[in-house]
């Protein structure tokens, strides 16, 4: 009876790719650590492709070579190589151990070839002007929080988008009442809105809008982002709300890949979202 095969999780890439880079920062080829170790070579580089599930037993190996002592950062690593398997939640696994940031969503948009969101409240972060931004993120935050920390987070967001100048797909549908909801005031809104409509016009940007008569569709559950990721890594969809983050793998991310199918579809086409962009901006201005 054959094996089924090993599920790509994020878990296994994300761990591969500290091991590349720790390797890369040493200066060591793939053929000089399987000589040190005495192991296959290919086997090492399916390691780092996630293409095989890595064993502890490798890691503290390869933690050793490369000299990396750090006890905090040792145990983060062996902690995924333990269930490097494992496609569910991981927000609340690992206590101390590990910080839930560690597959970074900025990591996540730098690897897919196509980003496509479904917001029912927001634009999203990678549409979003400086002045929108600062206005959602000190809306999220305390009051005390200072000025500069502000600043800080804002120009994160406003350096992610730098994705949308590679090859990257980006795509959104909005529910038409992202539109209309004056974040910032009406200045900062119409200042989004026009931003958006430019957007719009890149080749690797499609925006559509899911118009708010549309009493059913495929996203009621609400919103979610779901990023495609390079051949043979599968599918990879985002959820937030106040109970956390939460990442859905392979095989339950396919549930999400057909949604976002289906309210494409009910959507308006791109060419008259854009137009209904621009309509919202001249009534603003």
């Amino acid at each position: 009876m054959p094996h089924k095969p090993f599920i790509r999780t994020l878990r296994a890439q994300w761990l591969g790719q500290q091991l590349r880079a720790l390797r890369e920062e040493r200066g060591m080829t793939l053929k000089l650590v399987a000589e040190h170790l005495q192991r296959d070579m290919s086997a090492l580089g399916r390691y780092e492709r996630a293409d095989w599930p890595i064993r502890k037993g490798d890691v503290i190996a390869l933690l050793d070579l490369y000299g990396f002592h750090h006890a905090a950062e040792r145990a983060r690593l062996l902690a995924l190589a333990e269930e490097v398997w494992r496609t569910d939640r991981w927000d609340e696994d690992y206590g101390d151990v590990v910080d839930s940031s560690f597959i970074e969503y900025p990591w996540l948009e730098g690897r897919a070839e196509r980003i496509g969101s479904f917001n029912t409240v927001l634009l999203p972060g990678l549409m979003q002007t400086r002045d929108y931004a600062e206005a959602v993120i000190r809306n999220a935050e305390e009051a005390e929080v200072p000025d500069a920390t502000v600043a800080r987070w804002v120009e994160l967001r406003i350096e992610r988008q730098k994705v949308l100048d590679g090859p990257t797909k980006v795509a959104a549908v909005l529910d038409e009442n992202v539109l209309r909801r004056l974040v910032g005031g009406r200045r900062t809104m119409c200042g989004q809105l026009r931003h958006l409509h430019e957007l719009a016009s890149r080749r690797n940007v499609e925006i559509q809008v899911l118009p708010s008569t549309t009493a059913l569709h495929a996203g009621m559950d609400g919103a979610f982002t779901l990023f495609t990721l390079p051949k043979p890594y599968p599918a990879v969809a985002y959820l937030e709300n106040l109970a956390g983050r939460l990442y859905v793998e392979a095989p339950r991310s396919m549930r999400f890949v057909h949604a976002y199918h289906r309210l494409r579809e009910a959507a308006l086409s791109t060419s008259v979202s854009a137009q209904l962009i621009a309509s919202i901006a001249k009534e603003l201005s």
